[in-house]
């Protein structure tokens, strides 16, 4: 049996593991199942997020999958923001409890002013103009009590860097955190 090949060879086992052939056929089928059924969770989770009509460059929406939990992270700027994501995963076929984690900013002027000035500095520059395009930009700027964060994937470090310049220019902000991911 410590060959994997032999795991579905279950005719030839020897006659007082027998007994043992429902179990195994049972414990792989189930293997089997489940994980495509993880994978489709991971995707129909990413699809409703992104889908959200509020959801947008201001916020940071993410989740984990641990079989039929789903755990959701991030910070948004509204509290409807947060139920409706809760209430569009707890839909999906296959989940069966969401752990909502996700954060709601402060309402603050100041913040909503430092977000626009932000977006405004990543996104007039000629280099990562092509971030805008979409109907959720990758770059999200996450603005909480004056300190900014960017959140999101761009396509090298450049780019990366570009942005994290652009942000730490922004007048009345008090620190800038650059975890954008380069994907290239």
């Amino acid at each position: 049996m410590n060959n994997p090949d032999t795991f579905f060879a279950l005719k030839d086992l020897p006659p007082q593991e027998v007994p043992l052939k429902p179990f195994l056929f049972l414990a792989f089928a189930v293997f089997s199942i489940a994980q495509p059924n993880q994978d489709k969770i991971v995707k129909e989770v990413r699809h409703e997020l992104i889908m959200l009509p509020y959801y947008g460059v201001f916020d940071n929406l993410a989740y984990r999958v641990d079989g039929s939990k789903v755990t959701l992270f991030g910070q948004v700027t509204k509290p409807t923001l947060k139920s409706d994501a809760e209430r569009v995963v707890k839909k999906i076929e296959g989940v069966e409890t969401v752990a909502n984690e996700i954060e709601v900013l402060p309402l603050s002027p100041n913040d909503d002013q430092i977000r626009r000035a932000t977006y405004r500095k990543i996104y007039s520059n000629p280099a990562l103009q092509r971030y805008q395009m979409g109907a959720v930009p990758p770059i999200h700027i996450i603005v909480k009590n004056g300190n900014i964060t960017l959140v999101g994937v761009v396509d090298n470090e450049t780019d990366k860097n570009l942005a994290g310049i652009a942000a730490n220019g922004v007048p009345g902000a008090f620190k800038v955190t650059n975890d954008l991911t380069a994907g290239k």
